[in-house]
C-alpha cells in the first residue's frame, strides 16, 4: 500500500500545492482542514480516493489524533494573522503546531514538516514572528528530526501579496505603503511546496531551511515590478510607522465594534513585523542546500496579474493594435 501523508491546512495557499505534488509521486494525502466541504477541489489532485479532504480542528487532541491514525509523515501548513480570538497567533501557530508535533511523535510519525516564516524570533515584538518561534521549539522538542521551512513573502496565483496591492491600485493614483524601505525576498509557493516534498520524502536533512527568492528588494520596487507588469502608473505613499501604528489601532477598534464585519485593513503587529527586514540570513540553509533553483517573479506575475491592467486580457492586444496604427 502506498505510504500516507496528513497535510494540516492542506487546502490553503501553501497546502494545496503540497497535496498535488505528495499525490503526483504516489502517495495517499490526507487533507486535514475545518470545513472539508470547501476543499472538495483538492480530490482530482490524485486518482479516485487518493487526495480526501477531512474534518479537523487542530486545538483540540483528539481531532488532530484522528486525522494522523496511519500516517507516516505529516505537514503542518497551519497559520493566521489573526491575533485574538479562537484562532490566535498562540493558539494556532503555537499551542497548534506543539499539539501536531506531540501527537506525531507519540503515534510514531517518521518524519515532519512545519511551515514557519522568516523572521520567527521568541523576543520579537510582533506576536506572529513570536508565536511562529515558539512553534518551531515545540516541534523540535517533540520531533528533534523536523524540517522547518522559513518562507519569506510568498506568491502565487492565489496569494494575499501582489493580489491585494494590484486590487488597491485600481482604486485611485495613490498607492499606500508602511515601511516602503523594508526588504523582502519573495518565494514561488510551488517552491516552497517542493522544499515541503522533500523533507517528507526525506530528501531534505532535519533543520531549518529559510526560503527566498532570487531577488531581495525594498517592498517599494516590489510593488514597482508589480505596477509594471499590471501596466499602471501610481504614486507610491510611504505611511510612517508611527501613524500606520495609529491605523492599525483605530482599525483594530472598529473590527471589534463591528463584531468582525469590518476586517483590518491592517493591524499594530503587522506594522512591527514590517518594521524587520524580510530576507534570508547570511548563512541560513536555504534552497541551495536543497538543490532547487528558485522560479523569478518575472516568470510568473503576468500568469496570473494581468486580469488587474487597464483593459484586462485584451489590453496587450489594443497595445499591439496602437503600434500599427503607428506605423
Amino acid at each position: 500500500m502506498s505510504k500516507l501523508v496528513t497535510i494540516y491546512g492542506g487546502s490553503g495557499f501553501v497546502g494545496r500545492y503540497v497535496a498535488r505534488r505528495m499525490a503526483k509521486l504516489g502517495w495517499r494525502v490526507r487533507v486535514a482542514v475545518r470545513r472539508p466541504n470547501e476543499a472538495i477541489f483538492v480530490k482530482p489532485y490524485g486518482v479516485v480516493g487518493q487526495v480526501e479532504p477531512v474534518l479537523c480542528n487542530i486545538r483540540d487532541d483528539d481531532s488532530v489524533r484522528a486525522v494522523m491514525q496511519g500516517a507516516d509523515a505529516v505537514v503542518n501548513c497551519v497559520g493566521t494573522f489573526d491575533a485574538k480570538g479562537k484562532n490566535s497567533f498562540d493558539a494556532v501557530q503555537h499551542d497548534g503546531a506543539e499539539r501536531i508535533a506531540r501527537i506525531a511523535a507519540e503515534q510514531g510519525v517518521a518524519r515532519m514538516v512545519q511551515i514557519s516564516a522568516i523572521g520567527a524570533d521568541a523576543d520579537s515584538a510582533s506576536g506572529y514572528a513570536r508565536t511562529k518561534a515558539l512553534g518551531e521549539e515545540a516541534v523540535l522538542k517533540h520531533m528533534p528530526d523536523a524540517v522547518i521551512l522559513r518562507p519569506s513573502v510568498i506568491f502565487g496565483p492565489d496569494d494575499q501579496f501582489f493580489n491585494r496591492f494590484a486590487s488597491m491600485s485600481r482604486m485611485g493614483p495613490v498607492l499606500p505603503l508602511v515601511g516602503a524601505d523594508t526588504k523582502f525576498q519573495p518565494v514561488y509557493v510551488d517552491d516552497v511546496a517542493h522544499a515541503a516534498v522533500m523533507g517528507v520524502t526525506g530528501e531534505a536533512a532535519p533543520g531549518v531551511y529559510e526560503l527566498g527568492g532570487p531577488d531581495a528588494e525594498s517592498f517599494r520596487d516590489l510593488i514597482g515590478q508589480m505596477l509594471s507588469v499590471i501596466r499602471r502608473r501610481r504614486f507610491v505613499a510611504n505611511i510612517p510607522f508611527r501613524l500606520a501604528s495609529i491605523m492599525g489601532w483605530s482599525f483594530e477598534l472598529l473590527q471589534t465594534l463591528t463584531g468582525g464585519l469590518f476586517k483590518a485593513q491592517i493591524t499594530r503587529d503587522q506594522v512591527k513585523s514590517l518594521r524587520r527586514d524580510n530576507v534570508v540570513s547570511d548563512g541560513a540553509r536555504g534552497f541551495e542546500e536543497l538543490g532547487i533553483a528558485p522560479t523569478s517573479m518575472e516568470a510568473v506575475l503576468p500568469d496570473y496579474l494581468w486580469r488587474f491592467r487597464p483593459s484586462g486580457q485584451y489590453d496587450a492586444i489594443k497595445e499591439s493594435a496602437r503600434n500599427l496604427r503607428m506605423e
